[in-house]
């Protein structure tokens, strides 16, 4: 187990084999996510979870092997009042609460309360994110926040479907990440929640300039970093991948004061820069590196260069190097 500021790490990987049912239906089950869990899987059982505390919400991501849980009436009497929304990202699920139960897959989302028993059953190995709130805070951006409980979110929800990429996007960055910006990006998740759920009219214009935006910046900038080396990289291309016309990415990069064009240069200039400092390419010629971090004009490069760093790269190199030159 690992913990941090707001992160709580939880991994069967880690404890002895013979210890690892006891301690995940004890520890984790019972004190930590307030569950009676049973594993019903004929292999080797393992589980791992990460949980981020956030401003006004907890995130947790599960990966685990077929199990069965229960929030029973005793558990439920902890005074939580938290509605949950619980993402299969892969896997099978059927949940039940009260009087309904809902099956759902991969990509598909459900909402509980914490406040009744219910349970769930996962008959094969699941990938599972779960994101709670307070009752509270979503009854005010959420209309009739009742009829979406226990009902199957599809996966074509396009609020769904931001949310979780922005989301796991989030976890990565999570460790990293001040207060201040946890907050932000809090209300972020808030927004996208209340839209999947079925936003109040004036919570869905405050979600659409903001957690939409936020969303769909991040997942942008996510895709131009994964396709930074490729030479056809276009916003046109971006565009068409997240379903957006140009000129929306445009004004999501105006909104930080940049562009497209400033945002994919600096990222391939930081690239090539990381390069040269690394020994691990010392035999690579700079011409080579500029080429593979996706710049097609050389003398464009090394001006661009120049001009961001001050310095040729030739002499970013050499001035790496002088550390173990002067050790040696």
């Amino acid at each position: 187990m690992q913990e941090g500021a707001g992160f709580f790490r939880f991994s069967t990987d880690e404890l002895p084999e013979r210890d690892r049912l006891s301690v995940w239906r004890e520890v984790f089950g019972r004190t930590v996510v307030k569950m009676e869990m049973e594993s019903i899987g004929s292999g080797p059982f393992r589980s791992e979870a990460q949980i981020y505390a956030m401003p006004n919400l907890t995130v947790a991501s599960v990966s685990s092997s077929p199990n069965r849980i229960a929030r029973t009436r005793a558990l439920a009497a902890d005074g939580s009042d938290d509605l949950v929304l619980g993402i299969l990202l892969s896997g099978q699920a059927v949940t039940h609460q009260g009087k309904r139960e809902v099956s759902f897959q991969k990509s598909e989302a459900v909402l509980w309360s914490n406040a009744a028993p219910g349970g769930a059953l996962y008959n094969s190995s699941i990938d599972f994110l779960t994101i709670a709130m307070s009752r509270t805070v979503l009854t005010q951006v959420v209309a009739n926040i009742d009829d979406v409980l226990m009902q199957l979110i599809s996966r074509d929800n396009e609020a769904l479907r931001l949310l979780t990429g922005y989301v796991r996007l989030l976890q990565r960055e999570f460790s990293s990440m001040s207060l201040e910006l946890q907050a932000a990006t809090s209300s972020h998740v808030q927004d996208l929640v209340a839209l999947a759920l079925g936003a109040t009219r004036d919570a869905t214009e405050v979600a659409k300039g903001r957690g939409v935006r936020a969303a769909r910046l991040l997942a942008v900038q996510a895709d131009i970093l994964a396709n930074l080396t490729r030479h056809d990289l276009s916003i046109e291309a971006l565009a068409s991948r997240h379903g957006i016309s140009p000129r929306y990415i445009r004004t999501l990069f105006q909104s930080e004061e940049t562009t497209f064009t400033d945002f994919v240069l600096g990222q391939r200039l930081a690239r090539v820069h990381r390069c040269l400092i690394d020994p691990r390419f010392a035999g690579y010629m700079i011409s080579t590196i500029a080429f593979e971090a996706g710049f097609g004009d050389l003398s464009y490069f090394n001006h661009a260069f120049r001009r961001r760093y001050r310095a040729t790269p030739s002499d970013i190199r050499a001035a790496g190097r002088r550390p173990d030159d002067a050790a040696g």
